[in-house]
């Protein structure tokens, strides 16, 4: 499989287990539905509203309902086979590597609610590109929890990557604007900034997230080069609602969807892919380094289809 090499054949076991919920909840009402004899319309109505409950969407719960309509299957593999084909065609044209463009520093701005995995996603990202050789700094801009700003000291004690953070309660843009400024004198190849995750009140983190851009601009008009949203896939079809806001509010160029092990909701990044069309660049399937890979369409669309 696509990145498999690099997780020494084990990322696909990771991803099978992790989506085994997923697959599980789709599969098992499927397969019912589908052996109990030839489909009829009203048995096609049911596998649509099983793919909704799914978390899948509608479009591809329709055409999936429909594709299957007009076939004879003789048993479950042949139903997994058409399921995983038009998932697949619905996630190829997100599925992009996130690859750092020869700008330096590179400027990715991290979004998304607080508990989506954001920060640690981060130091997952810090990760990877120190392993790829690049020059990574951070910026601890969720200045209004101690926590994440603690959390990514630690991932940047354990990466060797420099965290740029001041005390709880400071300003974020101005924060930005020094990690910014120092990550281009030290000659980075990627500042990482973390962004506050609250979206009680939309228009004051549409505020800070606009005023943090707009500072970072006096230094490098390029910047952001890139604004990554993460979201939690066990949170459904709320993902679609966190789309929806921080593309309004940040401008969204590119998607990490995490905790992919720990739901049967993993369908709902099929739904957002084919509402949003907005790449995909990385999933998560667990807490480990390496349960951070790039996405694959295939890969996941046979996964979530349950496929050896």
């Amino acid at each position: 499989m696509n990145d498999s090499a690099k997780h020494g054949g084990s990322w696909w076991q990771r991803l099978t287990g992790g989506l085994k919920r997923t697959s599980g909840s789709i599969g098992a009402a499927i397969s019912d539905l589908v052996m109990r004899g030839p489909l009829s319309p009203e048995r096609i109505v049911e596998i649509e509203e099983t793919l909704i409950r799914a978390d899948l969407g509608v479009d591809v719960a329709t055409r999936m309902a429909t594709v299957m309509g007009e076939g004879r299957y003789k048993n479950l593999a042949e139903v997994k086979d058409v399921l995983a084909a038009e998932v697949e065609k619905v996630l190829t044209p997100v599925a992009k590597p996130l690859v750092p463009a020869a700008t330096k520093p590179f400027v990715i701005l991290v979004v998304g609610v607080n508990g989506s995995g954001k920060t640690t996603t981060i130091g997952k990202l810090a990760a990877r590109f120190c392993a790829e050789g690049k020059a990574v700094m951070i910026a601890a801009g969720d200045t209004f929890r101690a926590a994440a700003i603690d959390q990514l000291k630690i991932w940047g004690t354990r990466t060797g990557v420099p965290v740029i953070a001041r005390e709880p309660g400071a300003d974020a843009a101005g924060l930005a604007f020094d990690a910014l400024d120092q990550a281009r004198r030290q000659g980075c190849d990627v500042l990482l900034i973390d962004t506050a995750g609250r979206l009680q009140n939309r228009s004051e983190l549409m505020g800070e997230l606009e005023k943090i851009i707009r500072v970072m601009k006096k230094l490098e008009p390029a910047a952001p080069h890139a604004v990554l949203l993460v979201l939690d896939a066990t949170v459904g079809q709320n993902a679609l609602s966190q789309v929806d806001v921080f593309l309004k509010t940040a401008g969204v160029t590119g998607l990490v969807m995490t905790k992919l092990d720990g739901t049967a909701r993993g369908g709902i990044l099929v739904a957002i892919a084919a509402k949003y069309r907005l790449p995909v660049h990385f999933i998560g399937v667990g807490e480990s380094v390496d349960d951070l890979a790039p996405f694959a369409a295939k890969d996941f669309a046979r996964a979530i289809a349950g496929m050896d």
